[in-house]
C-alpha cells in the first residue's frame, strides 16, 4: 500500500543484454518477475561512470516468507539482475518495512558492497536513506536499508512536468549540502539520477543508495566529484524543462535534439528561471559544453553550494487568495422593484404632490382626526398602567420559577472524551488472519501505517466464505463507548463496519458478542454513531464488505481494505 517507486532499492539498469534479463526474469521464486522497476540510465545517458560485465554467479534462490537473521521477512522481489536481488522485506524485531540487497558471498562485488554499506552507515546523516545493517552469513551477502513509504521519486515527479523554481532550488540546494558532505568524507554516490532522489512528505529531499548501488553495479569513476556535481547539475536541468540533458531519453524525460549540443534550459522553455539555468549550466560544464555568461564552471559540490550561496534566494511563492465578488444592489433594494429602470442620463420628471385641504369640509375633517387620536392615546396609556400594576403584583411569584427554568435550558451534555486504547489483537472467526503483527499500527498515531486485509476475489461482502475480519481493542477497564471512528486506506464501492461489545480479548464467536452499531462507506473514513452508549472493556472493529482497488507493492488487486487509524469516544 506504500508506494513502492519511493522506499525501494535503486534498480536495474536498461541494458541492451536481452538474454541476462530473461534469466532475471526466470530466477524469481513465484516464476513470474512482477512490478519489477527499471532505470533507464545508460553510461551514454547518465553521461559518465561505468559498469563491469555481466558477472556469472547466480543470484541465491530466495523467496517470499524466507527470513534473514531470523529477523527480515521478504515479502516482494523489486529487481533481480547481474547476480544481486532487492527486496522489500519486513524487520519483524521493530515492525516496520526496510529494503534489503542480496547477493552471493562469493559474488565478485560481495566484498566492496559489504564495505561501501558500512561506511554509508557511518556517515549517519540523515539527508540519505540510512543502511541499517550489512551482514555476512550463510554463503550470502545482504545490505538492509530503511523504506520510506511516505516518499516520492523525482522520476515521478517530473512526470506531470517541471517543478516551481522554489521547489527546484530547493532540490539542487538541498543534494548539493549532502553530497558535499559526503565528499568530505570520502563517499561517492556515481549514480546520482532522478531514481535516486526522493522528496518527503515534509518537502525534505534526500538520496538513497549512496555508494551502495555503484559498488552493487561495479561503477567506478577517476573523478568522483566532477561526474557527482555534473549528475547534480543534470537534475536541476530535469527539473526546469522535463528535459534530460543529453541526446538519450532517460528516466520517462526526452532528450535533447540531435545534433544541437547542451543548450541553456531557458533556452529549451520558457519561463525558465534565469539564475537556475545559468548554475545548471555551471555544474555540466564538461566535454567542451561552456557555462553561461563565462561563468567559471562548477567541479565539485563544495563549489556548486558557494554558487548556490551566492544566488539571489528564491522565496516560496505567495498563497494566492481569491478576491470576494463585489457586492451587487438589486432593484428592490434600491426602492425599484417592479419598475423599469431609466435610461441613463435621461432626467426623470418629479411627481406633483397633491394640493393641501384648503376647503371648509377639510379643515373640520383635520380636527375630527386630531380629536379621535388624542382620545386613543389617553385610552391606551390608561391600560398600558394598568397592565403594569397587574405585572408587577406577579412578578415576584414567578421570578423564582423562572430562575430555574433559564438555569436548566443552558445546561448542555458534557462532550465526548477520547478512550485510550491499552492494547488489540487481530480476531479470527474463520480462516487464516490477515496481518496480526501490524494491529498496533491502529493506534499509534501515525496515519502513515496501517493494519491490511489479504486481497480477495469476491466482494464487496466477503459471506459467506469468510464472515469478516477485524480486530478486537482492550481499554483496560470498562468503559461508556458512544462512537468509533475508523480509518480506511482504500475507498470506493464500498467498507461495511461493525461494532461489537464482547467480554473478552478471545471470544468463542461472533454470537457470542452484542452487536452495537454499523456504518457503511464510500469514502476514507467510517464512524459508527451507538444509538444506546454502552459500558463495555472490549469492542470488536469488524469489516464484512471492502472495496476493489489494484495491485500495488503490499498485495494483487481485488476486494481489501487497510485500518489506518481508530478511535473510540464515551
Amino acid at each position: 500500500m506504500a508506494e513502492r517507486s519511493t522506499a525501494a532499492v535503486d534498480v536495474a539498469d536498461n541494458s541492451d543484454d536481452e538474454s541476462l534479463t530473461a534469466q532475471a526474469d526466470q530466477s524469481t521464486a513465484d516464476g513470474v518477475v512482477k512490478n519489477r522497476e527499471r532505470d533507464t540510465d545508460t553510461d551514454e545517458a547518465q553521461g559518465s561512470g561505468g559498469t563491469e560485465g555481466p558477472e556469472k554467479a547466480s543470484p541465491p534462490e530466495l523467496h517470499s516468507g524466507h527470513k534473514l537473521a531470523r529477523r527480515y521477512r521478504l515479502e516482494e522481489c523489486v529487481t533481480r539482475l547481474d547476480g544481486f536481488s532487492s527486496w522489500r522485506a519486513v524487520d519483524e524485531k521493530l515492525r516496520r518495512a526496510v529494503g534489503v540487497h542480496i547477493l552471493p558471498a562469493d559474488h565478485s562485488r560481495a566484498r566492496s558492497v559489504l564495505a561501501a554499506a558500512r561506511s554509508s552507515a557511518l556517515l549517519g546523516d540523515p539527508r540519505f536513506v540510512q543502511v541499517l545493517d550489512a551482514v555476512e552469513e550463510n554463503d550470502l551477502v545482504y545490505v538492509v536499508h530503511e523504506w520510506l513509504p511516505d516518499a516520492t521519486e523525482m522520476t515521478t515527479l517530473l512526470s506531470s512536468g517541471p517543478l516551481e523554481p522554489y521547489d527546484a532550488y530547493q532540490m539542487v540546494s538541498q543534494i548539493a549540502a549532502a553530497m558535499a558532505a559526503a565528499h568530505r568524507e570520502g563517499l561517492a554516490h556515481l549514480r546520482l539520477n532522478p531514481n535516486a532522489v526522493l522528496r518527503t512528505s515534509t518537502g525534505q529531499w534526500r538520496i538513497r543508495g549512496l555508494a551502495v548501488n555503484a559498488a552493487l553495479r561495479g561503477i567506478s569513476s577517476d573523478t568522483p566529484q566532477r561526474t557527482d556535481t555534473e549528475a547534480i547539475g543534470a537534475l536541476l536541468y530535469a527539473s526546469l524543462t522535463q528535459r534530460w540533458p543529453y541526446e538519450n531519453d532517460a528516466y520517462g524525460l526526452s532528450g535533447l535534439p540531435k545534433d544541437v549540443g547542451l543548450i541553456a534550459p531557458d533556452q529549451v522553455r520558457a519561463g525558465v528561471h534565469r539564475g537556475l539555468s545559468e548554475l545548471s549550466m555551471r555544474a555540466l560544464a564538461n566535454d567542451g559544453a561552456t557555462a553561461s555568461r563565462h561563468e567559471s564552471a562548477c567541479t565539485t559540490p563544495e563549489e556548486l553550494v558557494k554558487a548556490i550561496g551566492e544566488m539571489p534566494r528564491i522565496r516560496p511563492p505567495e498563497p494566492t487568495f481569491t478576491a470576494p465578488p463585489d457586492y451587487q444592489r438589486t432593484t428592490y433594494q434600491q426602492g425599484t422593484y417592479g419598475r423599469q429602470a431609466p435610461h441613463p442620463g435621461a432626467t426623470q420628471p418629479v411627481p406633483t404632490p397633491p394640493p393641501p385641504l384648503q376647503s371648509r369640509t377639510g379643515k373640520a375633517l383635520k380636527w375630527a382626526v386630531s380629536a379621535l387620536l388624542i382620545a386613543a392615546l389617553g385610552l391606551g396609556s390608561w391600560q398600558l398602567a394598568d397592565a403594569l400594576l397587574d405585572q408587577g403584583n406577579k412578578s415576584d411569584e414567578t421570578n423564582q420559577t423562572q430562575t430555574t427554568d433559564e438555569k436548566s435550558k443552558d445546561k448542555k451534555p458534557p462532550a465526548p472524551k477520547p478512550i485510550s486504547i491499552q492494547g488489540a489483537q487481530e480476531y479470527v472467526a474463520k480462516g487464516n488472519a490477515q496481518h496480526p503483527a501490524d494491529v498496533g499500527k491502529t493506534y499509534d498515531d501515525a496515519s502513515s501505517t496501517y493494519w491490511r486485509t489479504s486481497s480477495f476475489v469476491d466482494g464487496p461482502v466477503l459471506a459467506p466464505y469468510k464472515p469478516g475480519v477485524g480486530i478486537m481493542y482492550d481499554f483496560g477497564s470498562a468503559q461508556q463507548v458512544s462512537t468509533g471512528t475508523i480509518g480506511l486506506y482504500y475507498s470506493g464501492d464500498h467498507t461495511t463496519v461493525e461494532l461489537y461489545a464482547a467480554d473478552s480479548l478471545s471470544p468463542s464467536s461472533l454470537d457470542s458478542m452484542r452487536k452495537i452499531g454499523t456504518a457503511t462507506t464510500n469514502g476514507d473514513s467510517a464512524t459508527v454513531k451507538i444509538t444506546k452508549p454502552v459500558k463495555s472493556q472490549y469492542v470488536l472493529v469488524w469489516l464484512t464488505a471492502l472495496p476493489y482497488a489494484p495491485g500495488d507493492a503490499y498485495s494483487d488487486s481485488g476486494y481489501k481494505q487497510a485500518v489506518t487509524d481508530v478511535q473510540f469516544k464515551g
